[in-house]
C-alpha cells in the first residue's frame, strides 16, 4: 500500500487506526529518514492500542514499555552500533512475546525481524508531505493494510 499524506491529521489517522487493528505479538517496523514522522506515527499507533501515557522516543534508552490494550514496546535502533546490544536487551522476549513491537529506525536490526511482519517507510516529500508505504509479510498483515485503504 502507498499512499500521501498531506497533513499531521491525515497520518495521525492511519497511525491510529492501525493501533486498533493490532494485536498481541504483532511487530510493526519503522523507517525513513530523521524527521520523516516515525515518532508521530508511533503516538498515533499508541492511542489505538489505548495506551494513556505520553509516548516519547526511545533514542536513548532504546525501548520503552506502555500498558493499553496489550502492551506496547516501542524501540528505537538508531544507536545501535553491534547486533549484540539487541541481545543484551532480550529483544526476543519482545518480539515473541505477548505486546506489540513498535521498531523504528527496524532497517538497523534487519536480520532479527520475525518472519512476520508489517513494515512502513515514511518518505517527507516537504514540510507537510509525507509518502507512506505499508507492506505485510502475511495474511494477517495484508488484511490490515485492506483496512487501512479505507481511511
Amino acid at each position: 500500500m502507498e499512499m500521501i499524506s498531506n497533513s499531521e491529521r491525515k497520518t495521525y489517522d492511519l497511525g491510529y487506526k492501525l493501533g486498533t487493528l493490532l494485536k498481541a505479538s504483532d511487530v510493526v517496523c519503522l523507517t525513513g529518514d530523521l524527521g520523516a514522522g516515525k515518532t508521530a506515527i508511533s503516538k498515533a499507533i499508541a492511542k489505538g492500542l489505548e495506551v494513556g501515557e505520553c509516548v516519547t522516543s526511545p533514542t536513548f534508552t532504546i525501548i520503552h514499555e506502555y500498558e493499553g490494550r496489550v502492551p506496547l514496546y516501542h524501540f528505537d535502533v538508531y544507536r545501535i552500533g553491534e547486533i549484540e546490544e539487541m541481545e543484551d536487551l532480550g529483544y526476543e522476549e519482545y518480539f515473541y512475546g505477548e505486546g506489540v513491537c513498535l521498531i523504528e529506525w527496524a532497517s538497523q536490526i534487519r536480520e532479527l525481524i520475525p518472519k512476520a511482519h508489517l513494515w512502513i517507510h515514511i518518505k517527507k516529500i516537504d514540510e507537510n508531505t509525507r509518502k507512506i508505504e505499508i507492506t505485510g509479510t502475511n495474511h494477517h498483515f495484508e488484511g490490515i493494510i485492506e483496512e487501512l485503504k479505507k481511511i
